[in-house]
């Protein structure tokens, strides 16, 4: 027996035959042991009493568990498994449907079978099913549901499969070699097309138009094209290389935007899907998903200096492309945890370095859209994250105090919100379950270093 390859692909092999004759005595179950027993008891007093008649009776039960032992530790079943995930990756309390499908290779007909699949504790209760005899060549499909409330990474598998005999008498058990992924990722919250302070382009499909030109002076012509609009021939061009020339297409740039995540263990406390860290997650997910779908290129930072997509702080580009790193970069989301760094200095240097201009748009140092969610600053790191408004044209704190949250009294945010808001930045406090669709929408309707009071849901 073999287990198919994760997404349905499937091959078989030679199953119990596979076993030791050892494996299959210790596969007798407590029937057969008690066959066993028995029969070992009947032949040993019919011997003593010399009783031929309980004799044969004994023999028998004690040969009928060995004989389904050979019987089942011989026959060559040929029976496959393959398992499909649908879908494979799913928002936090999001159901996947997971379908189980055995094959039958052999020429032989299989007893009773008892699937079951392994699964972590927190998708639900381990699957169980138990299949009526399968023909030579047959097939059945069975199917559960799993659901987690909490973001992750959690392994399907892999797939047991228990065969018995007609009698029930001996049960073997063997495991098939494959798993699958599934894939949590935070929830997110549709977001509402607000133009946030400060952004230098038009807040919409997320890019402007440029004219590659500063002035008259600096034209840089290109020759005539059949199907170019005459109004963009350039007259001084064309008398000076003696042939038609046009003023080249404005050509489109795409909007940037950074989403800093902090990630640092002592700027949150608590945890479960209610714990502050955890909607600082989804909030961070949730503009990832609403800055793509408007067109910008995007990257995720973390307080650790790290970026994705890409080495060296890259963001995503467009098309298909842009939808690997979406994918990319919420898988990052579903698995990022905690970090043991204690300022925001690495974060503040990538900013500060930036990546490579890709043509279509400002370099990061130069200028995007910085949106920040930020948890327990003290003075040196409020500091270090007014520090990074200047490497950006817009720049938005949400900013989670963890006294709020765990429900004691403290003054020091609001401190910490007008120095950011001093800088250039639009700071909002995330006070405990408050809608971040609430909070973009007041970011965006917010005048530059206004006060700006974070609200309940």
């Amino acid at each position: 027996m073999s287990a198919g390859a994760p997404r349905g692909a499937g091959s078989a092999s030679r199953g119990p035959g596979r076993a030791g004759l050892r494996a299959s005595l210790a596969g007798l179950t407590t029937r057969g042991r008690s066959f066993l027993a028995a029969g070992t008891a009947a032949a040993l007093c019919a011997y003593v009493l010399g009783q031929s008649e309980l004799l044969r009776v004994g023999l028998l039960l004690a040969a009928l568990p060995l004989v389904c032992v050979l019987v089942l530790h011989r026959t060559r079943h040929r029976v496959s498994g393959s398992r499909r995930l649908t879908p494979v990756r799913v928002p936090a309390g999001g159901e996947a449907r997971v379908q189980l499908r055995m094959d039958n290779g052999s020429r032989l007909p299989t007893g009773l079978l008892m699937l079951q699949d392994r699964v972590p504790y927190v998708l639900g209760p381990r699957p169980r099913f138990v299949l009526d005899r399968l023909e030579a060549g047959g097939r059945r499909e069975v199917s559960y549901r799993v659901r987690s409330d909490m973001r992750g990474r959690y392994p399907l598998g892999p797939l047991q499969l228990r065969l018995t005999d007609p009698f029930g008498l001996v049960e073997l058990t063997r495991s098939f070699g494959t798993y699958d992924l599934l894939t949590v990722v935070p929830r997110t919250e549709e977001l509402a097309p607000v133009r946030l302070t400060g952004e230098t382009s038009g807040y919409g499909d997320g890019s402007h138009r440029a004219l590659a030109l500063a002035g008259d002076d600096d034209v840089i012509p290109r020759t005539y094209r059949r199907g170019d609009d005459l109004r963009r021939v350039h007259w001084r061009s064309t008398a000076r290389y003696g042939e038609l020339m046009v003023r080249r297409e404005e050509q489109p740039q795409r909007s940037r935007a950074t989403v800093l995540l902090d990630t640092r263990a002592v700027a949150f406390e608590g945890a479960g899907p209610e714990s502050a860290f955890e909607w600082a997650v989804s909030a961070a997910a949730s503009t990832l998903v609403h800055l793509l779908e408007r067109g910008f290129a995007v990257r995720l930072l973390t307080d650790t200096g790290s970026a994705v997509p890409g080495e060296g702080g890259g963001f995503s580009s467009g098309g298909s492309e842009s939808t690997e790193a979406s994918g990319l970069m919420m898988d990052t989301l579903a698995v990022v945890g905690h970090s043991d760094g204690a300022g925001l200095s690495r974060a503040h240097d990538a900013l500060r370095s930036g990546g490579a201009d890709d043509g279509g748009g400002t370099g990061s140092g130069g200028g995007g859209l910085l949106v920040a969610f930020l948890g327990d600053l003290d003075d040196a790191q409020t500091e270090t994250a007014a520090g990074m408004r200047g490497r950006s044209g817009a720049a938005v704190a949400f900013v989670l105090d963890p006294d709020r949250w765990a429900g004691r009294p403290g003054t020091q945010v609001e401190e910490r919100l007008r120095r950011l808001r001093e800088t250039g930045w639009t700071a909002l406090a995330v006070p405990p379950g408050a809608s971040f669709g609430d909070l973009w929408r007041q970011a965006g309707s917010a005048p530059l270093g206004a006060e700006t009071s974070g609200g309940r849901s």
